[in-house]
Formats: structure tokens, sequence, C-alpha cells
């Protein structure tokens, strides 16, 4: 009996899909070098720029902070303080135009510490210039149901026009409102300006009162990101106030400011609790209240009591709710040392490995005598002191505090993992949204430490005296070379120690193919084209299925002897890799989910070794070349359209035959070849000329076993393969 051929039950059209890449100046992706700020305690480096270093290979021992793109966590929104009443006066009113634009440069911009988040008071605060007031007070036994004399009043004097000009420096600028008190004729005791307790009668007029709020910032220019309920609603404070329980907040949710949100289509986010951290029940029994919950993003937390690991205790239970660090102070009379310990370890480092998505200070500003106050607190430190005589400034501790980490972590970023000590090396690692990587380490110990940072498999080498902290930076882009790989271009992958390719084991076209090595013979399955994924990763796209190189779904992407397939493309880092230069023209290529590479098991030279990711150890099996083989082009086995039709199969076999017609306006020679699922070459045939038009071709399969082959069609067009099946 002659061999059967049984693709289909009629001719089949096989279509060439070719992407046209264009080929960049070669350039092997490699990690630039490091730059880095440091501020010590004895104020000798203050955010100094300290010499760069560079990634190098990851050698010998020592104290190790990994860092790794693999873990996410939240996305970050900023660093920031509070514009409160006082700052905005002493800004508006004790500075010359000069000295303010130059401070206001300093704070917001990238010339400065660049400070992008400021928590307003709405209304009058414990530090307001002009006494208490809210934005619709009413005479002694007067009400405002309407709200009809609603209007930002004493903010339009210093606060509005001050966040105007901070916004005109910084247009990424995220303003949250946060109300001290309710208008006193809306609280149980309609003169109580310290504490009380909001009426039930007023709660919806309440509601209506935040929405004229946000509508009138954004009349102002001054778009609102975010409003929190009350401001420590536990504390009935001495000055300007009011309390309001975790059962009326989230009544208040529910019943009024969430659905008066929503009227009014405002996207402005509603935050609970914004009180201390040793009170984590509240917030909880909040998002408890499913009713409650659908209105609010989160809750916010301050810093004078408890413990920041709280915070996490929040996340936990509701993890799909966010969490904000929205206040803390500084104090006059302490040390500059110890506070930047404090507020590196507990606001810094601590609020942000702890789910928040910000970090404020109190008072942006404040004079030489700690105010104006408006009954708070009278050793309560300013992120900078304005001389309210000569308008002169002091950069305090909380500035540098914040500057470590506001000048370079973008909004938008996303906290990554690190190795941090507790009482040690404490850190916190951030990539920015255009790929930078963001490493802070505060050495809160008491001697100096070196130590080693590790990530994608490289390491550079640090030192910090005993209570310094330091910021360090990099990217990963293209440096060009003359030989490196490039996007744009298609390569063999070729494992150093084995001298086999990089290969997708039995021509899978599926998603999971898994990733093997084998003796290269040419065939498309075993040809890779570079694709730029951004800040200097490329993915690994199979030419033979146009999927790209990922690490195997369903396994840890970061553990060692994870296997590698290939997968569609969806963006995911595990998809993306690094590939950096290594000696005597080899590379390594490194996952950025894990920081592993890529790695033949067992140190294998035999066909049909698997590629899995380990941790960089310089072995020859786990470096790779790269052999050009030309502009990227991708065969993908499909029917095709008429438009692209090139190959005609048919289904019988005459005179142990494969009969096929090919299509082409080109008279450049053509090559015909099949393959066995493992890639194995069966069938090789010398180039034949061709001419424009339909040409008539015959490839012999006498003597074939029975199953499935590759048929492939090698033309200076590019390639076609197509999956067939033969029978005897």
């Amino acid at each position: 009996m002659k061999p059967l051929l049984l693709p289909h039950s009629r001719p089949l059209w096989v279509g060439l899909s070719l992407l046209a890449g264009l080929a960049l100046c070669p350039a092997p992706l490699r990690a630039q070098s490091v730059s880095s700020w440091m501020t010590t305690g004895d104020q000798s480096k203050l955010l100094q720029p300290q010499p760069a270093v560079s990634f190098g290979a990851n050698s010998g021992g020592g104290t190790i902070i990994n860092v790794n793109e693999g873990t996410t966590y939240q996305t970050i929104d900023g660093f920031g303080a509070s514009l409160t009443g006082s700052s905005a006066y002493l800004l508006n009113q004790r500075m010359s135009a000069s000295q303010r634009d130059a401070l206001l440069n300093d704070l917001f911009t990238g010339s400065g510490i660049r400070l992008s988040f400021l928590r307003q008071s709405m209304g009058a605060s414990d530090f307001s210039a002009y006494g208490n007031y809210t934005y619709d007070d009413k005479a002694s036994g007067q009400t405002d149901p309407n709200l009809t004399s609603f209007g930002l009043g004493k903010d339009l004097t210093d606060v509005v026009p001050m966040l105007k000009a901070i916004r005109g420096k910084n247009g990424n600028l995220k303003i949250m409102g946060t109300p001290w008190t309710a208008p006193t004729w809306m609280k149980e005791v309609p003169t109580q300006w310290n504490g009380g307790w909001l009426s039930t009668a007023w709660y919806q007029a309440y509601a209506n009162y935040f929405v004229k709020y946000v509508q009138a910032m954004q009349a102002q220019g001054l778009p609102v990101y975010a409003v929190t309920l009350q401001n420590e609603p536990l504390y009935a404070a001495p000055y300007v106030s009011m309390r309001m329980d975790a059962g009326n907040q989230a009544a208040f949710l529910k019943n009024n400011i969430g659905p008066a949100f929503r009227s009014a289509g405002l996207n402005t986010k509603l935050i609970a609790y914004d009180h201390n951290w040793d009170h984590p029940e509240y917030p909880n029994d909040v998002l408890a209240d499913a009713a409650a919950a659908q209105y609010t993003a989160g809750s916010a937390f301050h810093g004078y009591g408890g413990t920041v690991s709280q915070q996490t205790t929040t996340h936990n239970a509701y993890p799909n709710k966010d969490i904000w660090f929205t206040e803390i102070s500084g104090t006059v009379g302490s040390s500059f040392a110890g506070d930047l310990r404090w507020h590196l370890s507990n606001i810094i480092i601590g609020t942000t490995r702890n789910w928040a998505k910000s970090a404020l200070e109190w008072n942006l500003a404040l004079d030489q005598n700690n105010g104006p106050t408006n009954g708070g607190c009278t050793d309560c430190r300013g992120v900078v002191t304005i001389n309210n005589g000569t308008g002169s400034v002091t950069r305090n501790v909380e500035y540098y505090a914040l500057g470590h980490a506001s000048k370079f972590v973008d909004p938008g970023a996303v906290r990554v993992a690190s190795d941090s000590q507790s009482g040690g090396l404490e850190t916190v690692a951030f990539r920015n949204p255009d790929g930078s990587k963001v490493l802070l380490a505060l050495n809160n110990g008491n001697s100096s430490s070196t130590f080693k940072v590790v990530w994608n498999g490289q390491a550079f080498t640090s030192s910090l005296p005993a209570g310094a902290v330091a910021t360090y930076k990099w990217t990963n882009t293209a440096t060009a070379t003359a030989s490196g790989p490039a996007v744009g271009r298609t390569y063999r992958i070729t494992s150093v120690n084995s001298g086999k390719a990089l290969d997708m084991a039995s021509m899978s076209t599926s998603n999971g193919g898994q990733a093997q090595q084998w003796t290269y013979g040419g065939s498309s399955n075993q040809q890779w084209k570079l694709v730029d994924s951004g800040s200097g990763y490329v993915r690994l796209v199979n030419l033979n299925s146009n999927k790209s190189l990922d690490l195997a779904q369903g396994a840890s992407p970061t553990a060692n002897g994870t296997l590698v397939q290939q997968f569609d493309w969806n963006n995911n880092s595990s998809q993306r890799w690094l590939i950096t230069a290594e000696s005597g023209g080899s590379y390594r290529i490194t996952n950025q989910a894990s920081g592993k590479v890529l790695d033949v098991d067992g140190v294998s030279t035999q066909d049909g070794a698997l590629v899995h990711q380990w941790d960089w150890a310089n072995g020859n099996n786990q470096k790779w070349t790269f052999t050009d083989l030309g502009a990227a082009r991708t065969a993908l086995a499909t029917t095709g359209s008429a438009a692209d039709a090139r190959l005609l199969v048919y289904p019988t076999v005459v005179d142990a035959a494969l009969h096929l017609t090919y299509n082409t306006a080109s008279s450049q020679p053509l090559g015909l070849s099949l393959f066995d699922l493992t890639g194995r070459l069966v069938i090789s045939e010398p180039a034949r000329p061709v001419v424009p038009g339909a040409n008539n071709l015959t490839l012999p399969v006498a003597g074939l076993r029975n199953g499935v082959y590759l048929l492939r069609v090698a033309t200076a067009e590019g390639q076609l393969t197509r999956r067939v099946v033969v029978a005897h």
C-alpha cells in the first residue's frame, strides 16, 4: 500500500506571516551603572550623591540584599506632607516671591525632593493661622440644610493660592482632603468645636458638604484625589475635632456619602479610619460591612500609637482594599541622628513594607516658634522651618527622610521584594513605571555594614555607616557594542556547554510546549526572534509557534528548577528576559520575574535535556551564544487567507511522493525538508529553482514510518511550516 498523507480531506492553503522587525544597532542588554545618594546621622552627608558603581558578577559571600522584581506588592501614590493653614500662611505671607519660588522648586520639582502628595484639612485644623472655621459656619441657633452658604472661605487667602502654585510646579500632585470637624450646627452640641459627635439628623447634609468641597476645589483647578471621612475619629482633642466611631462611619459611608458621591459622578476615593496603628479593629469593622465597603477604597493610618505592622493586619484581613499612611510629626529637641533612623525605619521603609501607598509627614512648614498653632502641639516640627521675619529656610530631618524616597520613586511605582533585617539593614525596593529600580537601605545597626545587592543574577557592593541611609537607582537599557544580540533579529541560541541549540520540543505550536536543547538542524523551532519589551528586556519568540519563552504555568516563578516553556504573550514579567554579556562572546539570559537564569538541566550534553531556570553559578550550561540568522520573521502554521496563499498541499500521495504547489512572484530557489516531532531532520531536498507563478513540486516520502511530520518550505521570503500525517 502506498503511504497516505492525511492532513485534511481537501487541499490546504498554508499562509506565511512575516514580521518585519527593525534591526536596531546590535546591542547586548545589560544593567547600567548604579547611582546612589546618602544621608548620615552626623549630617556630614545630606542626600549627597555618591560615586557610581556597576553591577558585576555575583560572586563571594557576605551580607546579601536580594531585589526580586518577580514579587510585587502595592502601587505607590506618592510621598509628601500637609499644606496646613499655618504652612500656607508662611509660604504666602512670610516669604518674598523669589524665596517662595525657590522653596517650592526645592520641595516639588526634580531639582529638589519632588514631593507629590498633600493632605489638606477641610477647614481649620490645629495648625491654622485664622482660628476655627469650616466651609459653612452659621451663627448660634442657625442651620443651612441646603448648604447655600457653602464656600472655601478662609482657604482662599493662603491655602488655595499655594496649592495652585505647587500644582504649577508638579502636575502629578495628589490632594487628599480631611475634615477636623463638621460645621458646628451639624453636631449634637451645636456650639462645640472640640470633640463631640455628628448629629444623625445631619448625616446627609454632611455628605453633601463633602460633595461641594470636591466640586469647589475642582472649580479652582485643584482635583481632589481622595478624602478621609474624619481626622483621628477616636480622639476628642482639646482643639477643633470630632468623634466618629466605626459604626457611625460605616453608616455614613453606606447610607450617605457613598451614594452622594456616586450620584454626583465623583471618582474621588473615600478612605476610612485615618488614625493610629493601635486600633486596626476600627478599619476592619468598617470594611466588614459589605454595604459600606463597596464605597471605600481602603483605610488610612497615623503613627502616634501602635506599630506599623498593624497596617498589614488590615491588609491581610481585606487584601483588596488599599492602605495609606497619612500623618506623623517630627518633634523639636530630638536628635537628627535618632530621628533619621526612626523616620526611615518606621515611616519611609516601614509603612511601604506594610502596604502603604503613601507616606506623609504632618506640617509641610512651620516657623521658628513651631507655629502658628490653633491649639495643637507646641513642639511639632515641619518638614522645613521658615523664619517668619526673614523668610529663610531650614531643612529638617523630615525633608531628608522624605527626599530619599520622593526624589527617586515615581508615582505609579510598584514595590518589589527585597531582603530586610529589622534592626540591621532595613530596605524597601520599587520599580518605577519607566522600568528603573530604586532601593532604599537604612543601616539601623550600631556599626558600619558592607553588603551586596543582588538583582537579576548580578551584584554590586556598597557600605553604609551606622545610622546612615542610602538610595540606589539603576536602569537596564541597551548598550551598543559591535557584536551583541539585537532586537528585531532572529538567532540560533546555543548552549556553550553542549553546543546544542535552544529548541521547542516536538515542533510544538501549543501553549506549554517544553524548551529543551537539541542538535541544530535549521528548523524554525530552533530559531528565536528578539522583541523589545521595554526597559532593556526582550521577549524570545519562537519562529515556529510565534509564542514567547516563559516560565511554566502553575509552578513557583522564583524556584530553582522551574521549567521553561512557550506561551502566548500576555505581558507578564515571566516572559521578559535580560541578556547580559559574559566572557568569550557568551551571554546569560535572566528572567525578570525570578532573577534566575536559563540553565540546561544537569549540565547535560544530550539531545532532549530540559531547559529550566536556576541561580546564576557561572556555569557553561548557563551561558549561551547567539548566531544571527537575519531580520526577524515568523512562520505561522495556519490555514491562511487567499491573499496570503503560498502553498497548496495535496492529501493523496502519488508514486510515493508528496505533491504540492508553491505560488510565488519570485525566482529565488526553494528548499523542501521534513522533520519528525523531535525536530530531527528526516528528509532534505537540495534547493531547486522556481519561476514566478505556480510551481508543481514533489517530495519523496517512501519508507517513512507512520506518524506526524513537519513540512518546511524555505525560501528567500521566509519559511512555511505545516504539520502533516503519514499513514501506511
